[in-house]
């Protein structure tokens, strides 16, 4: 939990984070390595300099470094595990549904873990989308369009092939669609990111939650006019939160627009860990105020109610969670906060790149 300069409790979930493998040994080809060394140029150039991992950190990290990061040290209540399959790229996957379940597994209370689909597979993907809820009781998907598969270097969000999944996804409960529609990552196709198919999907599956993650950038105008229309469809900060440090004054331009566009109940908070890290970007977010050129043309402002709004109730609001019940399920802050000291050594050891295991079940 994120505790206010002035002792304020705020419930924390990052609904956008990843537990990947991008180490040499899991690369399948030029196109691993380069997809990996674009991410890690996104994590130098936007993270302040003291939460900037060493590459080989980076490219495969523990399960115990990510749990100290959130859990620990990065004030995070619950998070959202968002897989990315990526298997034209990676042998054993970037960061399957079945990867994530290991640190699932590990920290029961602490983590959401969502499943995913390619309209691409036909017959067979629907057999893996059942299979995902019978498994895991996945209450959501997270969707990348610009993936390659074979010959096929993009999908879109409103093929009719793509419309007999949200079908089964309503007839299994899976109401909460994430789609990656945001900034390229090599060597993947731009305009296979672009928010257009969003608009008919969204009109055509009502009951159907689409979070659309890293708002859309650069686009973010279209993917405003969009979401304003569609009350379905709610914008995700991954990539926006870190011009908080780099560029503050572009960060206030879109989180203005996002204020006056869609309003406070659509906008939820995710570090896209490990490409930033969740303790620094809670921290500027609850300090961060809009310049007042900017209140006054758009009318907007980042308000206390707006953070808590944006940092956790708004993602508990979707996944079916009550804060208060959660919290008292939880272990007590100061227990988390000091652990024992076998997790203390480990976790320092993890900060070195040596972690080792440790037993912290929530």
């Amino acid at each position: 939990m994120y505790r206010t300069p002035d002792g304020k409790e705020v419930f924390v979930i990052d609904g956008h984070c990843h537990f990947w493998d991008a180490s040499p040994a899991n690369q399948r080809n030029k196109y691993g390595r380069g997809w990996i060394d674009c991410f890690y140029d996104y994590h130098r150039n936007l993270s302040p300099a003291e939460y900037v991992w060493p590459l080989d950190k980076y490219e495969k990290y523990s399960a115990e470094t990510m749990a100290y990061d959130f859990f620990v040290k990065g004030y995070v209540d619950m998070a959202i595990l968002q897989p990315t399959y990526l298997k034209e790229f990676y042998i054993n996957g970037f960061n399957t549904t079945e990867q994530d379940s290991v640190i699932k597994n590990m920290f029961q209370d602490r983590f959401i873990l969502n499943g995913a689909f390619d309209p691409r597979e036909g017959e067979q993907g629907l057999d893996y989308l059942r299979s995902l809820k019978d498994r895991y009781d996945i209450k959501g998907v997270k969707l990348y369009t610009a993936e390659w598969r074979g010959s096929s270097k993009g999908w879109k969000l409103d093929d009719p092939e793509t419309y007999r999944f949200y079908e089964e996804c309503l007839k299994l409960g899976i109401t909460n669609i994430h789609v990656h529609k945001g900034p390229t990552i090599f060597p993947l196709t731009r305009d296979a990111f672009d928010v257009s198919d969003v608009d008919d999907a969204a009109t055509e599956f009502p009951d159907l939650n689409f979070i659309i993650e890293h708002v859309g950038l650069p686009r973010l105008d279209d993917f405003c006019w969009i979401a304003t229309q569609e009350k379905n469809v709610y914008g995700g900060l991954p990539v926006a939160l870190p011009f908080i440090h780099s560029r503050p004054r572009y960060f206030a331009e879109i989180m203005a627009n996002l204020l006056y566009w869609i309003g406070p109940d659509r906008i939820l908070f995710g570090s896209d860990y490990a490409l930033w890290e969740p303790k620094w970007l809670i921290e500027k977010f609850w300090a961060f105020q809009f310049p007042e050129d900017i209140k006054a043309e758009f009318g907007v402002d980042l308000t206390e109610e707006t953070k808590r709004k944006i940092l956790g109730l708004n993602a508990a609001r979707l996944y079916g969670i009550d804060p208060n019940q959660k919290l008292s399920a939880l272990p007590a802050e100061e227990l988390r906060q000091k652990a024992d000291e076998r997790y203390l050594a480990t976790a320092k050891e993890a900060e070195n790149m040596a972690p080792t295991s440790v037993d912290m079940k929530a």
